[in-house]
């Protein structure tokens, strides 16, 4: 599937996949070096510095701006987890903080001159199928193996093939609406700059405002959102 854009000299704008860095085989099988794979090592990189300079020397009182910051975002994803799946799921906290902030770092790479990883389909399908295996790991210790089993066949028996659609219907749309919302800002922006050519100064400028960084912060928002709600709504115990 076409992930990537590019502006073409003079023929207009093609969209194509991921640029290939390099390709090996392994164990008969032939695995490809992308761009995407290559940003993604970039934005953990960017991760970890900020959690090296905000968490280094820290104090049981703040003595530091940046000490208070690390608090202040720690505090508001606790609440946010605590208030949207409850005290019961207050494990999730440190994971749903870093899927936020590794999903927005990403959204946010076109900034940099760099591709958005998530704008490549098998990025966002990787970090839906996380969703996927933790709702199944939810329903399973909290309902035990009949329980598991029973939520196929709940409200009525009948309704077993439309719950299996179900379960697999929403990390595919949990993918795809991530994956959607970002190659289309990436299109539009495009789209913008070519049509307006030497005069694409303020339009592209405000339309990259939006789809670069708020639809990016938002878009890592409603990722975590939903994953949560994915989750606690797996819990057979209510």
């Amino acid at each position: 599937m076409p992930t990537a854009l590019m502006l073409a000299a003079e023929g207009g704008i093609t969209v194509n996949g991921p640029l290939v860095v390099a390709s090996f085989d392994l164990f008969g099988m032939k695995f490809n070096l992308t761009e995407s794979i290559i940003v993604q090592w970039v934005v953990i990189a960017i991760l970890l510095a900020v959690v090296l300079i905000l968490t280094h020397n820290m104090k049981v009182v703040p003595e530091t701006k940046r000490q208070a910051a690390a608090e202040m975002i720690v505090g508001f994803f606790t609440d946010t987890v605590d208030t949207t799946m409850g005290p019961k799921y207050n494990k999730y906290r440190a994971y749903i903080m870093a899927l936020f902030c590794f999903i927005m770092l990403q959204n946010l790479m076109g900034l940099l001159g760099l591709r958005n990883p998530t704008a490549d389909v098998s990025v966002t399908g990787t970090l839906a199928v996380i969703t996927f295996c933790l709702v199944q790991y939810t329903k399973g210790k909290t309902g035990k193996f009949k329980g598991y089993m029973k939520s196929f066949v709940e409200p009525l028996p009948f309704m077993l093939p439309f719950n299996i659609i179900g379960e697999f219907a929403n990390p595919l749309a949990l993918a795809l609406r991530l994956f959607g919302n970002m190659i289309a800002g990436t299109v539009i922006n495009a789209l913008i700059y070519f049509a307006l050519g030497k005069l694409a100064i303020l339009i592209p400028a405000i339309a990259s405002l939006y789809f670069d960084i708020f639809s990016a912060v938002m878009q890592a928002y409603i990722f975590i959102m939903l994953s949560m709600s994915y989750i606690t709504s797996a819990d057979c115990e209510g």
